[in-house]
């Protein structure tokens, strides 16, 4: 996907500091932590996990659905992100 390798740089930021925030998880769980702690640490995660998520959805719509070249094009795409979103939605 185009759009990914010209947001690579960005996308592998985005990806590292999240595995830092999980190591951060992993961390207060053998330090034994406060629950509240760890569930703080967790929503942490799934926001940045969830932004990360929408900024990828929006680049493929963007790229494969508005974007698109052929009206083909445009309709692989939009089935591609009804696939993602179902799986995502379960």
């Amino acid at each position: 996907m185009s759009h990914t390798a010209r947001q690579k740089d960005k996308l592998i930021a985005r990806v590292r500091r999240i595995r830092g925030q999980l190591e951060g998880i992993e961390r207060a769980l053998e330090a034994d932590a406060a629950c509240v702690e760890v569930l703080r640490q967790i929503a942490s995660v799934r926001g940045a996990v969830g932004g990360l998520t929408a900024e990828v959805m929006e680049d493929h719509l963007r790229e494969h659905v508005l974007d698109a070249p052929t009206d083909q094009e445009r309709r692989q795409g939009g089935e591609e992100m009804i696939e993602v979103i179902r799986s995502y939605m379960k």
